[in-house]
């Protein structure tokens, strides 16, 4: 469902008129039988009744983006992050762990049979978590209560979450509830808005541009010819710096956001303008149900989102949003050259972009419409770590003679 008309086709509302002339009783019981009507046929939508978690003993498959075979450019190559300043761990990112983690998968089952399925990283922690403290909050949920879903999960997370790993782990059950509810509706997660005269505009003035350089030549200071962006000079954490920063360099981009979680961890940089992009990761922040809502706080101020890869759960958002004018693609291969699947081989029909474009038709399909690879092994997580990895405190009786012995 397009944004346009998403109020009219996900939720309903009505009105009643009642003639005065009729007995105030009368009017009470068809009130009540209405809403009794409603009540019945509401309650008829699948719930979910099964979780499930899985891990992949593969490199370069599912939702970790950084747990590739060695000499990929995602982790072989100078790129600048929080370590480089340490000449040991400068290398490679894999010598300080940025893999550490890996994929993971869960699925969520409805009491009709249609099952949900949401790949992100996290691995063994994410297993053990979503068992042992989120499914209790999962189990008999209706999918269409996706934001109720949400703020339970983040709430009850909060002693020790409302960032990284937490909100990581909630975006993929927040995936895979999205992916749930588009496959019982036998439609797509977001529908496209389609072309329109934004992006029509841009092109446009792009090509208006290009002819101004081409006439000027190479060496003349036309600045606003080559559009792009700086992305994450700062620490995430910076927001000062980043103000800071775009007020130095007005004629320059600036991004953050990948590093960021939820609303509230945005709302700063929003309420402040202290970034002309902001970069969300939907597996990352929240997921599609937080997506949206920072979606609709940064385009109360004119601020463009473009999501920081995560394949086809972005395509969907950034397809179905006007402030949104573009995907950040995850070049997968190993050389960065060869535009492949962002999930590697875990799903059979991952769309991809051809030749920086990705026609939207391909994501008319239910849910985020792909299909798991069979010829993947998904192992079974539910008792990873079980029982708790909490060492027991009673000490084994002939040790604990020894040391008293002692």
């Amino acid at each position: 469902m397009s944004s346009k008309n998403m109020s009219s086709s996900s939720s309903s509302s009505f009105s009643f008129s009642f003639s005065t002339n009729l007995p105030d009783i009368w009017v009470y019981a068809k009130k009540v039988s209405l809403l009794c009507f409603w009540t019945a046929t509401a309650s008829r939508f699948p719930k979910i009744v099964a979780v499930r978690t899985f891990l992949i003993d593969s490199s370069g498959i599912g939702g970790d983006y950084h747990n590739v075979e060695r000499g990929h450019w995602l982790i072989d190559n100078d790129i600048l992050n929080p370590m480089s300043r340490y000449e040991k761990y400068r290398a490679s990112r894999v010598s300080w762990g940025i893999n550490v983690l890996g994929s993971f998968c869960i699925e969520l089952e409805a009491d009709d049979g249609t099952i949900g399925f949401a790949t992100g990283f996290g691995g063994p922690p994410a297993c053990w978590l979503v068992k042992h403290h989120f499914e209790r909050f999962i189990i008999g949920v209706d999918p269409r209560d996706y934001n109720l879903l949400w703020e339970q999960l983040f709430r009850a997370s909060m002693f020790y979450g409302r960032k990284g790993l937490t909100i990581a782990y909630i975006s993929v059950i927040d995936l895979a509830l999205w992916d749930l509810l588009g496959k019982i509706r036998n439609e797509p997660v977001l529908l496209p808005f389609g072309p329109d005269e934004g992006h029509i505009g841009l092109q446009e003035n792009v090509e208006f541009l290009r002819q101004h350089r081409e006439a000027v030549g190479s060496d003349f200071p036309l600045m606003d010819l080559n559009i792009n962006w700086f992305e994450e000079v700062l620490h995430p954490d910076d927001f000062d710096g980043f103000m800071q920063l775009r007020a130095a360099v007005p004629w320059m981009k600036w991004t953050t956001g990948e590093h960021e979680y939820t609303k509230y961890g945005f709302r700063k940089l929003i309420e402040n303008r202290a970034v002309d992009i902001l970069q969300p990761d939907v597996m990352w922040l929240g997921s599609i149900t937080e997506l949206v809502k920072l979606a609709a706080q940064a385009a109360a101020y004119d601020i463009p989102v473009v999501p920081h890869a995560s394949g086809p759960y972005s395509y969907h958002f950034v397809a179905s949003q006007n402030n949104t004018p573009f995907q950040e693609y995850l070049a997968n291969s190993p050389d960065s050259k060869s535009v492949l699947p962002v999930f590697g081989g875990l799903f059979t029909n991952e769309p991809i972009p051809s030749k920086g474009y990705l026609d939207v038709t391909v994501l008319d399909r239910p849910g985020f419409g792909l299909e798991v690879n069979p010829r993947i092994t998904l192992i079974p997580a539910d008792h990873v770590l079980s029982p708790s990895p909490q060492k027991p405190l009673v000490a084994n009786n002939d040790d604990s003679k020894n040391n008293h012995n002692k």
